[in-house]
């Protein structure tokens, strides 16, 4: 037996007890469901075994709502003209925008923000794409059928909370969804990976929903490294009480409580030593990144992505969020920081995979709880639905404008009548063709997103 031959052995082993285990936990249809998942696992890793390759999917969550009202903006005579009429106060004027040229013509012209010149260089530049109106989505629906409410809506639409659980999760017809589509994605994925000890989904942005997963655990990282358990190392007393820890851990287990918290506890201190030893063995990026917190978490993604393969990853699922995009008020000054913030940073993390080599490995996109509404509140705006994203990386079809723009009419045909972009993409439809990017068969998309055969397009082209 080879040693691939033994790793998938012993892979295919622990996903059948994982299995297994379900049954006790969580009845019949759950363990099919991870019978399902270790099968299409299996396949992939045989079909996949001889490329060697690697890929990184780098989730960048917008907290709050961003505006991407102001983020793209029509700059043709009539779109500019229905922009400025509705959006008044908030309106940006055309001289200070940056002209985008996308590849495929839809009778608009459109700009970017004035303080996003390096995500304008890139976009022009045919490594970034965006989405236009994409939103949670249980069923494709039209304004009629949304006023009418004959077709199944997400729950608790405008809400912060809900809402960005749904991005994450793409179950908008759930409660209380446990699993993010990242998390799914992960469960189905990780057969490919080596490294048994290290997880392949880290979250440099807190704990989230996206990589919450059944068999695959999220690990936080601070922009710092590793996280370590406090009073363990330095001293003689935190050595001698670190040595105490380790003692306690290795006694025999008398009940099940015991095994599960000497487990974690286990896994905390070996991680820990893992990543600390991989980061001080991998250079940092000679890019400068902008001295913020989201600069700070994209520059440590990028040194774990390029330290990845050398710890026997394939696949990893990364996390990175920056707040503040909840702008009822003071938006024009606010909003600017936060795209300026966005576009350094992202522009920084993209060179860094030009420097790294990884670029065409490595995929990063945007994702926020919702849009805002078109009409002013009178400095801000407030809580919308559909919403514009951004997709950038080497693989990425970039330099054009995916999906369908929204007809800027407030009571238009794309306008819940309140100014709120009924979304014409689905979440469901933007994370499948992430997930086909990276490994996923279209057969098996719906383990991933369960709603996915409500809509017809599991490939919108970006990728």
């Amino acid at each position: 037996m080879t040693e691939f031959d033994a790793q998938l052995f012993s892979r295919r082993a622990f996903m059948r007890q994982g299995a297994c285990a379900a049954l006790g936990a969580t009845g019949l249809l759950s363990t099919i469901a991870n019978l399902r998942m270790l099968n299409a696992a299996t396949a992939m890793q045989s079909t996949m075994a001889a490329e060697g390759d690697y890929k990184a999917l780098v989730c960048l969550f917008l907290y709050g709502g961003n505006d991407a009202n102001n983020m793209i903006i029509p700059v043709d005579p009539e779109g500019y003209a229905a922009y400025a009429n509705a959006r008044q106060g908030l309106a940006l004027p055309t001289d200070t925008l940056l002209p985008i040229n996308p590849r495929t013509p839809d009778g608009h012209s459109y700009a970017l923000h004035s303080s996003m010149p390096e995500l304008q260089q890139i976009f022009n530049g045919g490594q970034l794409a965006i989405l236009a109106n994409v939103g949670t989505l249980v069923y494709p629906v039209t304004r009629d059928q949304y006023r009418a409410r004959s077709v199944p809506l997400p729950r608790q639409l405008f809400s912060h909370n809900d809402q960005s659980v749904q991005w994450q999760t793409s179950l908008p017809d759930q409660t209380s969804a446990r699993y993010g589509w990242g998390g799914r994605l992960a469960d189905l994925i990780q057969a490919l990976n080596s490294n048994d000890r290290l997880t392949m989904s880290i979250s440099l942005g807190g704990t989230n929903q996206f990589q919450v997963g059944n068999l695959v655990s999220q690990y936080r990282v601070t922009t710092s490294g590793s996280v370590a358990l406090a009073g363990m190392t330095g001293s003689t007393a935190n050595v001698t009480r670190g040595n105490a820890l380790r003692s306690l851990i290795a006694m025999e287990k008398q009940n099940l409580f015991e095994f599960a918290y000497s487990d974690v506890m286990q896994r905390a201190i070996d991680n820990d030593v893992v990543l600390r030893a991989t980061l001080d063995a991998t250079p940092a990026p000679l890019t400068v990144f902008p001295n913020t917190n989201l600069g700070s978490q994209l520059r440590m993604i990028a040194r774990l992505i390029k330290a990845g393969p050398g710890l026997g990853f394939r696949r990893q699922i990364f996390f990175a969020s920056v707040g503040g995009y909840d702008t009822h008020g003071d938006q024009l000054v606010a909003h600017t920081g936060l795209l300026q913030n966005l576009s350094q940073s992202m522009a920084a993390f993209h060179q860094a995979t030009v420097e790294f080599g990884v670029a065409d490995s490595v995929t990063t996109f945007t994702a926020s709880d919702f849009g805002r509404t078109f009409a002013t509140n009178g400095e801000g705006s407030d809580h919308g639905w559909g919403s514009h994203q951004l997709i950038m990386g080497g693989a990425v079809r970039g330099g054009d404008i995916y999906g369908s723009f929204p007809q800027l009419t407030i009571n238009g045909p794309n306008d819940t009548g309140q100014g709120r972009w009924i979304p014409t993409t689905s979440v469901d439809e933007y994370s499948a063709t992430l997930a086909r990017w990276f490994g996923v068969a279209d057969s098996d998309l719906p383990l991933i997103l369960p709603n996915i055969g409500h809509f017809q397009r599991p490939n919108l082209g970006f990728l």
